[in-house]
């Protein structure tokens, strides 16, 4: 939210400042950076609990021992109480990771990932592989002789698992991918069992009856980022490339995990934090360093504007990724509506006949336009009628109209525009009043073929015009011209404005927000230094794009805000 000017003033007037004697630069540097530590963090209590949790990734390289028998890392000393202490919090979490529901598969996953998980699936998995004495003496040396399985990290083994009761279960391949080299950045163990519901939920429970506890909805993936193995929004792409109903919805998502979005993202934050470092460096040591360069800040605050505005733009493409486009092909009896829909689908979903009024009820199809999911619509015919049957297919039509993305009305070449038609228009007009809602109209003269080619390029609507986005001659029976109707679907929705390396990744509405709130703080920062405002109003502004942008990161995010994203996940991601 926007200051008022003078409420800004007076939080800056009673700023606190810590005066020193003079002294060399790099010893003011080191007393502003810890004074700056303490007075501004922009991190929130939340995240460093939350990195308390990161037990691996901030382990000291240091101290790092490789056992050649088990691969995971050792600590000694303070490092060893705190993997102890982090134990004692951090479960041990199962749960199937492959689909459920649908026909049987020939092989099905059950992960585990925790501090326990290689103790847990050693009392349910037996390896059923031939030991050599050098081998079985080592495992004897190292105490490893009474069935405690020692894996060696990304190396399958072939065996059984029981229930406690010593009965087998299922024949399996264990992939054990112990820390930090895993998903998780713990130790995940994947039990690859026989695909069947059966298998896998007998396996499941093996583990769990173990030790194990089953894992909540997005649990595996809010401890890859708990740990530090991902951000933030490479944690929702992955969400989003599960959910990918689309290539172009796939591709975008995987590069959000590639860290495409994360990468600008960073680099934003790093500019601000960088900027406001060296301001507060100036206004409390301004007699030891050497003058702001002005003209520096204000290239790097338009620069920063720059790049917020050109991601904000590809908001709208994660929105018709996610979620698609419905069109509704709406017109009066016999005008070529089911033809359209079953060229377009290259299906034949609805039924086709010379008799006005055959379409009674809604029928849907699926096309791709740009890699965009769209979900067409074909309507009954929108007339008055007697016909019960044919009152209740118009008035299902209308319904759907209004709830779609894009309107296509259709009309006949042939026939030109008649009154049928301006009655149409106007119904259709009324009820989005009504409704309290406007809808993009595209209009599509169909049966082109049946007219001589001169009549189309005059296609008279009768001062309609102005109603629709765009006009479009089709032959719904040849496919003439459904080239140009994708296009004109692309151009209305927005499509062609999205840059070619906006779709490299999206930005959801929840990074958008954010977004668009250091949008507003920088915009604040240029107004303060056009108008020659102190420095002090220039901290407040940066500091204000640096939390936001910390929100979409991850780094400065709430609990509650973790839990909503995380619990749009499946169980077992």
């Amino acid at each position: 939210m926007a200051l008022d000017p003078a409420f800004r003033f007076l939080l800056s007037s009673h700023r606190h400042r810590l005066r020193r004697p003079p002294s060399s630069a790099p010893a003011a540097l080191s007393l502003f950076f810890l004074h700056t530590l303490r007075r501004f963090s922009l991190y929130s209590p939340v995240s460093h609990k939350l990195k308390t949790l990161n037990l691996v990734a901030k382990a000291s390289t240091e101290n790092a021992l490789v056992m050649k028998k088990d691969e995971r890392w050792s600590w000694s000393g303070d490092d060893a109480v705190e993997l102890e202490a982090g134990a004692m919090k951090v479960s041990t979490i199962a749960a199937i990771v492959t689909s459920l529901g649908g026909p049987p598969a020939a092989v099905g996953i059950v992960r585990l990932s925790g501090p326990s998980a290689v103790d847990i699936v050693g009392r349910v998995f037996r390896p059923l592989r031939k030991k050599g004495k050098k081998k079985k003496k080592e495992e004897e040396e190292e105490g490893a002789g009474a069935g405690l399985w020692r894996p060696t990290s990304h190396v399958v083994e072939y065996g059984v698992v029981s229930d406690r009761n010593g009965r087998v279960l299922d024949e399996v391949l264990a992939l054990p991918m112990l820390a930090p080299r895993s998903y998780t950045c713990e130790d995940v163990i994947e039990l690859q069992c026989h695909g069947s519901e059966v298998c896998l939920n007998r396996v499941l429970r093996a583990c769990l009856d173990a030790g194990a506890r089953h894992a909540e909805p997005g649990e595996f993936t809010l401890r890859a980022f708990l740990n530090g193995r991902i951000d933030l929004p490479q944690a929702e792409s992955v969400g989003n490339l599960i959910a990918a109903k689309s290539m172009a919805a796939a591709d975008a998502a995987l590069a959000g995990i590639q860290g495409g979005f994360s990468t600008v993202v960073k680099s934003l934050r790093d500019c601000c934090i960088r900027l406001l470092t060296d301001i507060e460096a100036r206004l409390d040591f301004e007699d030891e360093m050497p003058p702001l360069d002005l003209s520096s800040i204000e290239y790097e605050a338009n620069r920063m504007l720059e790049d917020v505005r050109i991601v904000l733009e590809t908001s709208n493409y994660d929105k018709l990724l996610q979620s698609g486009l419905q069109i509704a092909i709406v017109g009066r009896p016999n005008v070529g509506k089911s033809s359209l829909l079953n060229t377009w689908s290259k299906s034949e979903k609805a039924i086709v006949t010379d008799i006005a009024g055959t379409t009674r009820d809604v029928v849907e199809a699926s096309v791709t336009v740009q890699g965009i999911h769209v979900t067409l619509l074909d309507t009954a015919g929108i007339r008055d009628t007697d016909d019960i049957v044919e009152k209740i297919g118009v008035e299902r039509s209308e319904a759907v109209a209004l709830g779609a993305d894009i309107m296509v009305m259709t009309v006949s070449a042939l026939d030109g525009w008649t009154t049928d038609d301006s009655k149409l228009l106007s119904r259709i007009l009324s009820n989005e009043k009504l409704n309290g809602s406007s809808i993009p109209m595209i209009l599509v003269i169909n049966k082109v073929d049946c007219v001589p080619s001169a009549s189309t390029l005059s296609f008279d609507t009768r001062g309609n015009c102005h109603h629709f986005d765009r006009h479009v001659y089709t032959c719904a029976i040849s496919g003439q011209g459904l080239k140009d109707l994708e296009m004109a679907v692309s151009e209305t929705v927005g499509l062609n404005r999205v840059s070619a390396a906006g779709r490299r990744y999206t930005v959801n509405q929840r990074q958008c927000e954010q977004l668009a709130r250091a949008k507003e703080a920088l915009l604040r920062l240029k107004s303060s230094m056009e108008q020659d405002l102190p420095m002090d109003f220039w901290t407040i502004d940066l500091r204000e794009a640096a939390l936001a942008l910390g929100q979409i990161s991850g780094e400065d995010v709430s609990e509650e805000v973790l839990s909503n994203i995380f619990s749009k996940f499946c169980i077992g991601k």
